[in-house]
């Protein structure tokens, strides 16, 4: 890998020589095509097509190929060090020198099995932010199933059924770990944890908050085993969020704006509550819905995970 402080004087010489005037000959022109020259070696990828670049591109955009080659893709300093923080396996980092800030790089240059330099033409086509900071990371990804919550003392889950949208999702996650929930729980919905635009909304969180997917049926019986008492958020309920008892283990249960939750979850939750909408229109979003409850389950607990 090569340190940010050999990259920045080839840039400022580039600077000063493109700056001239132009048609040049002589002594400039053989600067401008030395600089050149160092410019392209300083990079060890310095085209948009390269093999690399496209198999990255296809990890961002492909759920079948993030799980083929078992990696995902994450893009900014702070997602990847929330990642790194959280003990994800990391594999690949690409770095433009052009645009990140020296200093990160530092942090970041022994945390990488291998780092890729790209010119910032060639980082322009990975960056899928309008203002990325120049770092894009490959990690493996991480898994949760039921099992590794058995036996919390005390907690609370999210559950969404059937959310499929990534900001959605990415939404509740920034919920869950302001108010340290223990887990967000996805029931009956193929939504791609990983999908970079859900790491994007949740700011790095869903590398700091457990997120597993199972059916609803898997999910019940696992809470009724595990004495999780389940609330079904819904418009039919009598009793609202805040004069209900969140002290103990609970599971917050949300359907779609659109549907609501399945018959399954009204039928067998433990209890349905509301939020009392004062206005004209019914209902809110799911992530807006999830962050009331969830803060009074907190709030109730005097804030104490």
């Amino acid at each position: 890998m090569r340190p940010a402080a050999n990259v920045l004087p080839a840039f400022l010489l580039y600077e000063v020589v493109t700056s001239l005037q132009w048609p040049l000959t002589g002594f400039p022109y053989l600067c401008l095509l030395i600089i050149g020259i160092y410019y392209s070696m300083m990079f060890d990828i310095t085209s948009p097509q390269n093999p690399r670049i496209k198999s990255v591109m296809r990890l961002q955009s492909k759920q079948s190929e993030r799980r083929e080659q078992n990696l995902i893709v994450v893009e900014g300093f702070r997602e990847i060090g929330l990642a790194i923080k959280a003990g994800f396996e990391s594999v690949e980092l690409f770095v433009a020198p052009d645009v990140c800030d020296s200093e990160r790089w530092v942090l970041l240059q022994n945390q990488f099995p291998k780092t890729f330099t790209l010119s910032g033409e060639s980082f322009a086509r990975l960056a899928y932010r309008e203002s990325s900071d120049g770092f894009i990371a490959l990690f493996r990804p991480r898994y949760f199933v039921p099992g590794d919550f058995t036996g919390r003392i005390n907690p609370v889950f999210i559950v969404l059924e059937g959310v499929e949208k990534p900001g959605n999702l990415g939404a509740v996650l920034r919920t869950a770990d302001a108010a340290r929930a223990d887990a967000v729980w996805l029931c009956d919905t193929p939504t791609d944890i990983y999908n970079p635009n859900a790491i994007r909304s949740s700011v790095g969180c869903i590398f700091t908050v457990p997120v597993l997917q199972t059916s609803s049926t898997e999910a019940l019986q696992w809470f009724r085993e595990n004495g999780v008492v389940t609330l079904a958020a819904a418009l039919t309920a009598k009793e609202e969020y805040h004069l209900t008892d969140l002290t103990g283990p609970v599971a917050l249960v949300f359907g779609t704006e659109a549907t609501g939750l399945s018959d399954l979850w009204l039928h067998k939750s433990d209890k349905q509550i509301l939020i009392p909408m004062r206005g004209q229109i019914d209902s809110l979003n799911v992530s807006i819905s999830a962050a009331v409850m969830v803060f009074e389950a907190m709030r109730q607990r005097n804030f104490i995970s």
